[in-house]
């Protein structure tokens, strides 16, 4: 019998072996159908299920002399079945063995990638309570703008990936479609009966029409689909490579003894992980553009999309398979600096509280347009020459007219941006 499927590691499922192990379950599962409408005796399909088998080697020399993959494949099956190998691929096209092939790789790769998905998740979710209610600053137009924790950046990371997570999901379903179906798809050779029992033993879903072959918007949903978790990814490492700069210096990647960090300068401690996830996310929006391509095929098929999708779907699935292991590893092993995050919190003295003056202010019966242009006046000359935001407040004539200074200590509290944490935390499960 052909083995039953074992889920390999991501580079395996593309290998030539596992590409022809599935084509071969396609081919036998074909034959067994078949042999159910009485098409093939079952002393043949006997043998056949016990004889059926390939060699990589065998069919690459017999590609070498026909220059068709699919013939050098039945060939080299034909060489071990023998006289019975007559009935392999009856009323069958090589789009039927391909596609239908081609779409138990992409779900064995997909399953992969999900799991990936929750890794990145659980370790997010790590980093997110254990920070909850640290401050720092966040930041609008890379500029310091109003207090957040870093539980709660972490927290965006971890629902992110929620989306991420429901994207591939759903890009699998799209995918999940197999089809034997003849040359333009009319079954005008093979009964319909052959190619549901087909995707039935392979747990796809039969194609409700195709042509020779799975219409490709699918597989572009499905590269899609990698292509923005992938800009997820992206997201990430760019969000700590920003916070890793020696001006900030409120996350590291971890840097492990030994670990050298320029050939010239040895102090250097750079963000090459995050930096290469950047660059590679940039790959797989190029493969989603290719996979869009591929979508308008002439009449019922060409073969101008199996080129590339020979490149694309192993190198987007492998790729974000190995990004999203680095990002799980990056987040688990992220250096946190409470006391840098404090420090930066510090750094405007005291501006980063200036909307609760305004709005203080504003509650006390002051003109929105007056309360703007008092705050600002004085967050200018705090911000140009590094005064106290609320010593200068205090000072204010105007200000101190409308509001008592113990209202203005109580603005300055960092507990009013937090009240919400919990809220917040307890609407993602976390």
């Amino acid at each position: 019998m052909v083995p039953r499927y074992t889920r390999p590691e991501m580079g395996a499922i593309w290998s030539d072996e596992n590409k022809y192990r599935t084509w071969l379950q396609v081919e036998v599962l074909a034959c067994e159908a078949m042999h159910q409408q009485g098409q093939i005796p079952a002393a043949d399909l006997k043998r056949i299920q016990q004889r059926a088998n390939f060699t990589v080697e065998r069919i690459a020399e017999i590609e070498a002399e026909v220059d068709h993959d699919v013939i050098a494949f039945l060939t080299n099956v034909a060489e071990y079945v023998g006289p019975s190998a007559r009935y392999i691929h009856k009323g069958l096209t090589s789009s039927d063995v391909l596609d239908t092939a081609l779409a138990v790789q992409m779900m064995q790769a997909m399953d992969i990638l999900i799991k990936d998905v929750k890794q990145v998740r659980k370790a997010a979710a790590a980093k997110a309570r254990k920070y909850k209610f640290t401050p720092m600053i966040g930041r609008t137009h890379g500029i310091h703008a109003e207090p957040v924790t870093f539980g709660l950046k972490m927290a965006l990371m971890y629902d992110e990936f929620g989306r991420a997570l429901d994207r591939l999901e759903q890009a699998r379903a799209c995918a999940r479609v197999g089809q034997l179906s003849g040359a333009v798809g009319t079954h005008a050779h093979l009964s319909p009966a052959v190619e549901t029992y087909v995707c039935r033993k392979l747990k796809l879903t039969p194609a409700a029409l195709s042509t020779q072959v799975v219409q490709r918007d699918r597989h572009a949903e499905y590269v899609t689909a990698l292509a923005l978790v992938g800009s997820s990814v992206d997201r990430w490492a760019q969000e700590f490579r920003h916070l890793q700069r020696t001006e900030v210096r409120e996350t590291e990647e971890f840097f492990g003894k030994g670990q050298k960090g320029s050939s010239a300068m040895p102090h250097k401690r750079n963000p090459i992980i995050g930096e290469r996830l950047c660059g590679m996310a940039r790959l797989l929006r190029g493969y989603a553009l290719t996979a869009m391509e591929n979508v308008p095929l002439w009449h019922e098929r060409d073969i101008s999309h199996s080129s590339a999708e020979r490149v694309i779907l192993p190198d987007a699935t492998i790729a974000l398979d190995y990004m999203l292991a680095k990002l799980e590893r990056l987040v688990k092993t992220l250096r946190v600096n409470t006391g840098r995050m404090q420090a930066n919190l510090e750094l405007t003295h005291g501006l980063i509280h200036s909307q609760q003056v305004l709005l203080l202010l504003t509650e006390h019966g002051i003109s929105r347009e007056d309360a703007y242009r008092w705050v600002q006046r004085n967050a200018m000359q705090a911000w140009e020459k590094g005064q106290d935001f609320k010593g200068l407040l205090l000072k204010d004539a105007d200000v101190m007219r409308a509001v008592k200074p113990t209202d203005l200590e109580r603005v300055f509290d960092l507990a009013v941006h937090f009240r919400h944490v919990n809220r917040a935390f307890k609407k993602l499960g976390l």
